[in-house]
């Protein structure tokens, strides 16, 4: 379960970069036959990169599931703590800032997946960009069983270098992989009682294009304008799969990435209100408090 309240800084904040949070690329060097997912035991020492302590707040442009068994185990995950036992599963997005916990042993499973290694409608099928949906689930024992038979096949294929060509293997993985994500974004989605909605790509390419351009762009009509869609189809295909208009979808991805900036970071709040596209601190100021209740610096105070 988690804490949603924002936690104060722990240990592992003070060794954050004060310009910035860290973000590590897919560690492709690591995977076998380089292909785009690994597969293997959770181990105590294992990082994603030699200067990335797990320990430190940090971010990756990569999916991690991980699959434990034993616990508790603590993990910090944007703004909440969650607890996880045997037989949980945390899922973690590209983007999200995460942190592990010095005090927990991370036993079991943990899958990683570079994006782009599956293809666009499988993308889609799964809700691998559900940011909506919780991180951590909590399997029933049918399930557990099923998600755990569908790794271990994930990982014997993945293993398996020397019964086929590379680019079958490559394929075999993919169907592999898609399998498994199937069975685990039909646990999310019951886990959320979200309501299951076709794949629609107008939101998906209005989503990934405010992931790409938040940070400068907060125009809905440029966006539109950059897809070809009118502000008009924009605005149903958004609020059909989020219930909120496309402003306020990027202005909450705004609101989120100001806020692990204000936790995580020393930035003056000028650079950080510069960073998230609001080059006037005063501006920025007025934005974050319009849709938080409280002033930047107040939201940093509270988290000391």
């Amino acid at each position: 379960m988690a804490d949603e309240t924002p936690r104060a800084k722990g240990e592992g904040d003070q060794d954050v970069d004060g310009d910035a949070i860290r973000t590590f690329p897919f560690p492709a060097d690591l995977a076998v036959g380089g292909v785009g997912m690994q597969i293997g035991p959770m181990e105590g020492d294992r990082t994603w990169h030699a200067d990335a302590p797990l320990h430190r707040v940090h971010r990756i442009d990569f999916h991690v599931v991980m699959l434990f068994t034993g616990g508790p185990v603590r993990h910090m995950v944007d703004f909440a703590e969650y607890r996880a036992g045997a037989g949980d599963l945390l899922w973690i997005r590209p983007g999200q800032v995460h942190r592990f916990a010095r005090s927990s042993e991370y036993r079991g499973t943990v899958l990683t997946m570079q994006p782009g290694f599956l293809p666009r409608a499988t993308v889609e099928a799964t809700g691998l960009y559900r940011y909506d949906l919780p991180p951590l689930l909590h399997p029933g024992p049918e399930q557990l069983a099923a998600l755990r038979a569908a790794l271990q096949q994930l990982r014997r294929e993945y293993e398996d270098t020397a019964t086929l060509p590379l680019s079958l293997h490559t394929a075999v993985l993919r169907h592999t992989l898609t399998a498994f994500l199937l069975r685990l974004a039909h646990l999310a989605a019951s886990s959320a009682e979200a309501p299951r909605r076709p794949a629609d790509s107008t939101f998906t390419l209005f989503r990934d294009a405010v992931e790409q351009g938040f940070a400068t762009q907060h125009s809905v009509s440029a966006y539109a304008d950059a897809l070809g869609y009118s502000r008009r189809t924009l605005v149903r295909a958004v609020r059909a799969a989020t219930g909120e208009t496309p402003k306020g979808f990027i202005d909450k991805r705004v609101v989120l990435e100001a806020k692990r900036l204000l936790a995580h970071t020393d930035l003056p709040i000028g650079r950080v209100g510069a960073a998230v596209g609001f080059p006037d601190a005063a501006n920025f100021s007025k934005f974050f408090q319009l849709h938080t209740g409280v002033t930047p610096v107040a939201f940093r105070a509270e988290l000391h």
